[in-house]
């Protein structure tokens, strides 16, 4: 073990105690490393002083990889340095080489909790308990303490969505730098207000389905169907709806069908059985 709280070395024997345990409170940077590794020093005393410097809020676990060679092969060490960040017990981020200290710091920022994401906590959890106004009261806090995190930004477009007040939520993210706009998150947002938008005045899906079944030619009553589906977290019902809307008319309401199967995507996170599927479906006709 080293003489700083903040770093240690670990063995296989130690890796779950330290590091995957200490994950789930904070993050945990995994430098693989060696003796003969010229960059491995040069990286190593930089890893060290930002563990002093940020004081706890992430940990350093060294490890040797010539003496834990099966902890290398395990996490698919193939060059050294390897940086892997382990949160909650999963690799979430990792870097090879010795990179620069502003490419450590950006990195460190997406992980390492904020003072600020623990008020982003506190307001969402009463805006869950239906006290919006408390909430919308701690973020503004968050946002007075740290104005520059972005997270504090989409979590305020979060609860305008929740309240239909759609060009507001838009606008707010469309306010974020590229960067963060192209974050999971972000995208998963504007597809939510694209999809959101369009259920504002849609009948029962009742009715729809009843108009659907009178005209299967229908598009309107599809994709007002498809739309509501989506929003009520009935995925697979407005994946198809969606896909019968492209079958049927690609240029019905500017490509809505495919659109809307993009925009079912996103909300999905990229991944999954039924995004697998239905990316097969789109790709079908596509091509």
């Amino acid at each position: 073990m080293s003489d700083s709280p903040y770093a240690f070395d670990v063995t296989a024997d130690t890796f779950q105690q330290y590091v995957l345990d200490n994950s789930y409170k904070v993050p945990v940077l995994v430098d693989f490393w060696a003796e003969w590794c010229a960059p491995c020093r040069s990286l190593m005393p930089l890893l060290a002083g930002l563990a002093s410097e940020y004081n706890g809020q992430f940990l350093l676990a060294k490890v040797n990889s010539d003496e834990q060679q099966s902890l290398a092969q395990q996490y698919g060490v193939r060059s050294l340095p390897t940086v892997k960040v382990f949160r909650n017990g999963e690799v979430v981020d990792e870097f090879m080489g010795a990179q620069p200290e502003s490419v450590i710091r950006a990195l460190l920022e997406q992980h390492v909790e904020r003072e600020s994401d623990k008020l982003r906590s506190q307001a969402m959890q009463r805006f869950e308990e239906g006290d919006v106004d408390g909430a919308m009261e701690v973020l503004d806090q968050a946002q007075a303490i740290d104005p520059d995190n972005p997270r504090i930004t989409l979590d305020i477009a979060r609860i305008k969505l929740q309240h239909n007040a759609f060009d507001d939520a838009e606008a707010l993210i469309q306010s974020l730098p590229m960067d963060i706009r192209e974050e999971e998150d972000a995208r998963t947002l504007l597809a939510q207000i694209s999809i959101s938008r369009s259920t504002l005045d849609a009948p029962p899906p009742e009715t729809l389905r009843e108009q659907i079944a009178d005209n299967p030619d229908n598009l309107k009553a599809r994709l007002q169907l498809a739309n509501l589906s989506m929003v009520s977290g009935d995925y697979e019902t407005g994946m198809e709806q969606f896909f019968e809307i492209m079958k049927r008319d690609r240029a019905y309401e500017d490509d809505a069908g495919r659109k809307g199967l993009l925009n079912g995507f996103e909300i999905l996170g990229g991944q999954g059985e039924l995004v697998s599927r239905y990316r097969r479906k789109m790709a079908s006709l596509l091509y």
